[in-house]
């Protein structure tokens, strides 16, 4: 009887991980068969991925999105998704890829593949220009007087959290508009990605400045998160290869931070 139970036991543990395993490698071909890949984005992070009030997406991986779903022969379905929420949406199977900036990290990579990176960075702080030279150092800014504003749930508020302990660390909720409340002194600085603070502080030019930094605080690659799947991460490999070699992400990148 204990002999019987443990073999099927076995039979059902082998059915269920040949069909997870036959469902993570089916993503392409899934794809293909609906005519469209779902793309999930936040849709606040300039240039990458932006939404407009009226709806409409730009940004580098917005535009490489569509180039890519036209080199698989299929559509573009955008999903809107954001920082906090984004690995849970990804579970869900809501998108079958995520871009936008996305930094590579163990815990998206838990959860799915990641491309060839496309961008290589590090997180750099941004202040009020007449205050660029006062924050150059971590210590510098973790000081009771100092306002780390963050958005919440990506790795700049993981970032703020880890290393701030004396200063103020301000969760402020909407990344479109963040960079406002330190232009308007109601926040002192922001350690992002360096290039937001390049792209911010030519939107906000005289008002924001790149606070001068010997080097990056930390170094990091973007990324697409996509399915688990050997078929589908080689073709976006591929496809991302091409755009590096041609030019074509460095035209993309260079549009969106007009």
């Amino acid at each position: 009887m204990k002999r019987t139970y443990f073999a099927a036991t076995l039979v059902v543990a082998w059915s269920l991980t040949s069909a997870l395993t036959v469902a993570a490698d089916d993503a392409l071909s899934e794809i293909k068969k609906a005519g469209v890949i779902k793309i999930g984005t936040t849709g606040d992070y300039k240039p990458f991925s932006y939404k407009a009030a009226d709806g409409t997406l730009t940004g580098a991986d917005i535009a490489m999105a569509k180039d890519l779903a036209a080199d698989l022969g299929v559509k573009a379905d955008f999903v809107t998704t954001t920082w906090k929420t984004m690995l849970d949406d990804f579970k869900a199977g809501k998108f079958d890829i995520a871009l936008g900036g996305i930094t590579v990290n163990a815990a998206r990579d838990e959860v799915g593949d990641f491309s060839v990176p496309n961008v290589t960075d590090g997180k750099r702080p941004i202040a009020r220009c007449e205050d660029k030279e006062k924050y150059t150092t971590l210590d510098a800014i973790d000081r009771p007087s100092v306002r780390v504003i963050v958005n919440p749930g990506g790795t700049n508020d993981k970032f703020a959290h880890e290393h701030f302990d004396e200063a103020s660390i301000q969760v402020f909720p909407d990344n479109k508009t963040i960079f406002d409340q330190i232009a308007s002194g109601r926040a002192d600085v922001m350690v992002t990605d360096g290039v937001e603070v390049d792209l911010q502080s030519k939107l906000h030019a005289s008002v924001l400045c790149p606070v001068a930094v010997k080097e990056p605080f930390t170094h990091f690659q973007n990324a697409y998160l996509l399915r688990e799947d050997p078929a589908l991460k080689a073709a976006v490999d591929a496809f991302m290869r091409k755009q590096l070699e041609s030019g074509g992400w460095k035209e993309k990148l260079d549009a969106a931070m007009q």
